[in-house]
């Protein structure tokens, strides 16, 4: 059975590999190991259809490597002690391990002296941040590199690749319309593989392989009818979004979030309701920001259409919570200042003073430790003298946190010496 179009076009070489610059461009951390045959074990981390499998397939094609593929989930320990016996036999080899997160502890304990040897080179991929969900036996012996979503312009490159190549990609000559390219570029958010097949079921069951916006909206499952051929409207949904969001209508944020979510773009609604959270809500309701990264992270587990139940929850909480940007503009204060004034001389009393010859220098001199006294608190200076009178935070006075810093920040003032 011929494979399908993904698999078709996985590179071959590093130089065939779509996006990831920051790992496999001029000068780059990974084209440095393979170009130096200083290759180490590494896993890869990202969304779906991101390139993980691809970057390992092409790592082992130029360095011309023997290249097998694990998956922790379905495959047997049998499978891994075949390969190891593959590697011991024939040389080193580059071992792809799928969902490395949901290797079992026997297969880790067979993995780990294979990895301490150098007989197989591991690239592990995974969708979980393996800071949290790899074991630390195994991120101790390898290198951990975080990839980025492919963009529509990456995208649109392999929609090239698989219409020109004829060798790998299809076989005959197929007519795409600008539009459909487009819309197929945006609407499957950074997801090559996603894209690949999407366009190869559009080509194979559309008249005479031309294919139309009807024909591509209708392989994705997708409307095309808010889709924006000059590319503005992701940006305009999103704006509408958050300052419906910002200006508390429920109604509007819930209908902007709805084109979003029709549009299949978890990703970009994700992202702007964590800068909401924290930019127009703020410490007016704090628990709004830990809501929705818990909404968030259950919405990328569950993936639509599920994820919008999780969404609808913070969307409303959010656009009917009492709002303020009193932290993020008094922030935006103190860097107006930093750029004004150039980086001040830090107080004496509150340099570091654990170093020998500090107290020579009069470091950490005269510090008072606050814990010392009632209240935890004692008056004494923390800027630099130019700015010693500066206030930065003014509350919003919005929602009982808020008001409680200030209140709080209104005592320390009175407590200050004039």
């Amino acid at each position: 059975m011929k494979a399908n179009l993904a698999r078709r076009l996985r590179p071959r070489s590093i130089d065939d590999i779509i996006g990831q610059r920051h790992l496999v461009g001029d000068g780059m951390i990974i084209r440095r190991m393979v170009e130096t045959e200083l290759l180490s074990s590494m896993i890869l981390y990202g969304p779906p259809g991101i390139g993980k499998t691809s970057i390992a397939s092409a790592i082992a094609g130029t360095a011309d490597m023997a290249f097998r593929t694990f998956n922790a989930t379905s495959d047997k320990k049998t499978k891994l002690q075949e390969i190891a016996a593959e590697a011991q036999f024939s040389g080193q080899l580059v071992l792809l391990l799928d969902e490395i997160h949901r290797l079992d502890k026997p297969k880790q304990d067979f993995l780990l002296p294979l990895l301490e040897n150098g007989e197989i080179i591991l690239i592990g991929a995974t969708t979980e941040n393996p800071y949290f969900s790899v074991v630390p036996a195994i991120r101790s012996r390898v290198q951990i590199f975080e990839l980025k979503p492919l963009t529509p312009e990456d995208i649109s490159l392999a929609i090239d690749r698989a219409i020109m190549d004829h060798e790998r990609g299809f076989e005959f000559e197929v007519a795409l319309d600008e539009d459909a390219k487009q819309f197929l570029a945006q609407a499957t958010n950074g997801d090559v593989r996603a894209a690949l097949n999407s366009l190869e079921l559009a080509v194979l069951s559309s008249q005479e392989h031309h294919v139309t916006l009807d024909d591509m909206a209708n392989s994705l499952q997708k409307s095309a009818a808010t889709f924006d051929k000059d590319g503005d409207a992701h940006y305009d949904l999103l704006s509408a979004l958050q300052k419906s969001i910002r200006g508390s209508d429920v109604n509007a944020s819930l209908h902007y979030a709805a084109r979003l979510i029709e549009g299949g773009d978890l990703q970009s609604l994700s992202r702007r309701l964590m800068v909401i959270a924290y930019e127009d809500i703020g410490l007016a309701n704090p628990d709004a920001a830990m809501h929705t990264v818990t909404a968030v992270t259950a919405a990328e587990r569950l993936g639509f259409p599920e994820a919008r139940i999780p969404l609808a929850n913070v969307i409303v909480d959010l656009a009917l919570s009492p709002k303020s940007n009193a932290a993020y503009t008094a922030l935006d204060a103190a860097i107006g200042d930093l750029h004004k004034h150039g980086v001040l001389q830090i107080p004496p009393h509150l340099q570091d003073g654990h170093y020998t010859g500090a107290k020579a220098l009069g470091r950490a001199e005269n510090y008072q430790y606050p814990h010392a006294f009632p209240g935890h608190w004692v008056d004494q200076q923390y800027l630099p003298d130019p700015l010693k009178k500066v206030q930065y935070f003014q509350s919003d006075g919005l929602g009982k946190y808020e008001r409680a810093l200030q209140l709080r920040l209104d005592e320390i003032n009175r407590s200050k010496k004039s």
